[in-house]
């Protein structure tokens, strides 16, 4: 065997020597390997404790008097302090801390929108899931009425004027929030024929309706279901 083969062989053996050692430090697992980063995680999350997966129901923590008034300085926005609504709105905070006027305006907004279009397009599926039973049996009625007619409606809804919160509270574990909304919706109902009999196809109308949503807040479902309807006449 010549020179060269005999430094090729030791510098061979000492590879493979060196590879059974990184592998028996690097391949061991310790158990407190921290599993790789979901990408699609918001980065407020990144770097926080793990959830516990067996864990139903999180206590909310004592909250000191200074962070009780960030907590209802949005409800103050929202409500002037001292009214009826204003407490209503932060018992129901209490009860759910989860919960904020702007969130739940911006959810009720989109609701309002989705059973409106849902009722034009008879879309009974959309309706039974942000309907409460009450109210889905008179919707349920209109369409089966308008179908048995032979009519047809058309609608685009244009948008939302304006949403306040008129009355709130909360009985027990219920929680109820009226809202007076204002929107602009072009509607026309034509008959089998396609008539026109309600309506107009071009012209905006001015709509005011005054709605009432409720939620069960020890539910784990956090979605507000419609439980009460009324059109506002000026």
């Amino acid at each position: 065997m010549s020179s060269n083969d005999f430094i090729t062989l030791f510098f061979l053996v000492a590879a493979v020597l060196i590879f059974f050692q990184l592998r028996s430090v690097l391949g061991r697992r310790t158990g407190n390997e921290k599993p790789p980063r979901d990408l699609f995680t918001p980065r407020d999350s990144v770097g926080s404790e793990p959830s516990d997966a067996g864990k139903v129901v999180t206590l909310p923590r004592r909250d000191t008097p200074a962070e009780d008034e960030d907590r209802f300085a949005e409800i103050d926005a929202v409500a002037p302090a001292g009214t009826a609504v204003n407490e209503a709105l932060r018992q129901l905070n209490k009860a759910d801390p989860s919960f904020t006027p702007k969130e739940f305006l911006n959810g009720a907004k989109m609701a309002y929108e989705m059973i409106v279009m849902a009722y034009a397009d008879g879309d009974r599926k959309t309706l039974k899931n942000l309907l409460s039973r009450e109210v889905y049996d008179g919707f349920d009625a209109a369409i089966a009425d308008r179908e048995g007619k032979g009519e047809t409606v058309k609608s685009t809804f244009v948008g939302i004027d304006k949403a306040d919160i008129t009355h709130a509270e909360v009985k027990g574990s219920e929680a109820q929030i009226t809202l007076r909304i204002a929107s602009q919706l072009i509607s026309a109902t034509y008959d089998k024929a396609g008539k026109l009999v309600e309506g107009d196809a071009e012209s905006v109308a001015e709509v005011n309706d005054i709605w009432t949503f409720a939620r069960d807040t020890r539910s784990r479902d956090p979605n507000w279901k419609l439980v009460a309807t009324e059109s506002e006449h000026e």
